[in-house]
């Protein structure tokens, strides 16, 4: 799904702030895995807000694997550049966007900083392959992708985030999309009335 924007949902990664991070923040490499990412504004909104509650030597820790099947073989060139039209930026608060963007006048862009861009690796992948692009990730971060499967691939794939994530690490799904009752045994809830889990065992 390639419709997105900067800081959609905020409440998942607001979760993600305020719960994962606490429990991350010491971890030599911090790493998330954002399926579905789209064109980047989702995992750079992640970027963003991880940055702002942490130091910037603290933040050289995080890496976040952006992942979707990117049906246009545009969304790599997208991310790495990191350079988005002003209409796509509107939403972010001014004083975020002075301080981790760039204004381009002449093409009426802006473009991320290269801190940020470093942050974020784009991987073309294929979700229903259930073959994770890495191992030990802190976090997995799946919205809207979801919902898309039929009810047996999405246990297939949720057991498959639960093999990616390490011990005690997040799942955070969209706030409609409910664990399946097939994979409530692989998590904890996190937080009441949200869609945030905690691996079990």
């Amino acid at each position: 799904m390639a419709f997105t924007y900067f800081f959609r949902d905020m409440q998942t990664i607001e979760m993600i702030r305020d719960i994962a991070l606490p429990t991350l923040r010491s971890r030599q490499r911090i790493d998330f895995w954002d399926a579905g990412c789209a064109m980047g504004p989702e995992p750079y909104t992640l970027a963003i807000t991880l940055r702002e509650n942490m130091s910037g030597m603290l933040f050289r820790n995080v890496h976040i694997t952006a992942t979707d099947l990117d049906g246009s073989n545009l969304f790599e060139e997208i991310i790495v550049k990191g350079v988005y039209p002003r209409e796509q930026v509107e939403r972010i608060p001014a004083e975020l966007l002075e301080r981790h963007f760039r204004q381009l006048p002449e093409i009426d862009s802006y473009e991320i900083s290269e801190e940020l861009r470093k942050s974020v690796r784009f991987t073309r992948h294929d979700l229903l392959t259930l073959k994770p692009p890495g191992k030990d990730f802190g976090v997995v971060m799946c919205k809207n992708v979801l919902l898309h499967f039929q009810p047996d691939e999405r246990v297939k794939v949720i057991r498959m985030f639960h093999d990616a994530l390490s011990d005690g690490g997040f799942l955070a799904m969209e706030q409609t999309q409910k664990l399946p009752e097939e994979c409530s045994g692989l998590f904890e809830q996190a937080v009441p009335n949200a869609q945030l889990y905690r691996k079990k065992g």
